[in-house]
């Protein structure tokens, strides 16, 4: 029985690091990650998503794509 540590296991099914195939997966996968806990966070301080666009300044459907996860949403920081 072959014994393979996680690193090996990803290398091989997602690309290794540094490929351009693993950087648009773990990229995605935050992109989830910050979507999942905007969303979790909205819900605990019972907010909609208009209420929380406009604490932020932004508009809902911008809420509305992080927390499903559109992947080219952009976001002014200053």
């Amino acid at each position: 029985m072959n014994k393979y540590t996680l690193n090996e296991v990803q290398d091989q099914l997602i690309g290794k690091v540094g490929t351009l195939h693993r950087d648009n997966f773990e990229y995605e996968l935050q992109a989830d990650l910050i979507g999942k806990v905007i969303k979790e966070t909205r819900k605990q301080r019972n907010l909609t998503q208009e209420e929380l666009g406009k604490l932020v300044g932004v508009q809902k459907a911008q809420i509305s794509r992080l927390e499903s996860n559109a992947i080219n949403v952009t976001i002014a920081t200053y």
